[in-house]
């Protein structure tokens, strides 16, 4: 997803991954080649093979440090805050019983839905 931290986010990319697999593995493959200027997630997400290329970028990453990591990393606290615009519009997706049940049997046809809650988001 993308977008201004005061306006709507824009689903720009995404993919359907397997239910019970970390979603870490495939973030470095979503955010490749878009044009980003700052990245921000959660603790899973602190891992060397998705923050180092992203910092080679030049890609500013907002993502606090596990708590087992020896050598924390410095966190931007105030651009972090703006976090809770992407927790909220993935609410607003999952408001859509469709999504939230996993009604859908086909990965085509439950990804199909989601780009349509996602229109549907933003027009609102």
């Amino acid at each position: 997803m993308t977008g201004q931290l005061i306006g709507n986010l824009h689903l720009a990319r995404f993919e359907l991954t397997p239910g019970q697999a970390g979603d870490v593995k495939w973030a470095a493959e979503l955010l490749e080649g878009l044009p980003v200027q700052t990245v921000m997630a959660d603790t899973a997400y602190d891992a060397a093979h998705l923050i180092d290329p992203l910092c080679e970028r030049g890609v500013t990453t907002v993502i606090p440090s596990h708590p087992t990591r020896k050598h924390p990393r410095p966190l931007d606290t105030h651009i972090y805050r703006s976090r809770n615009l992407v927790e909220r519009w993935f609410c607003r997706v999952k408001q859509f019983s469709r999504i939230a049940t996993r009604y859908d049997k086909l990965a085509s046809r439950f990804a199909s839905f989601i780009c349509l809650c996602a229109d549907v988001i933003l027009a609102a």
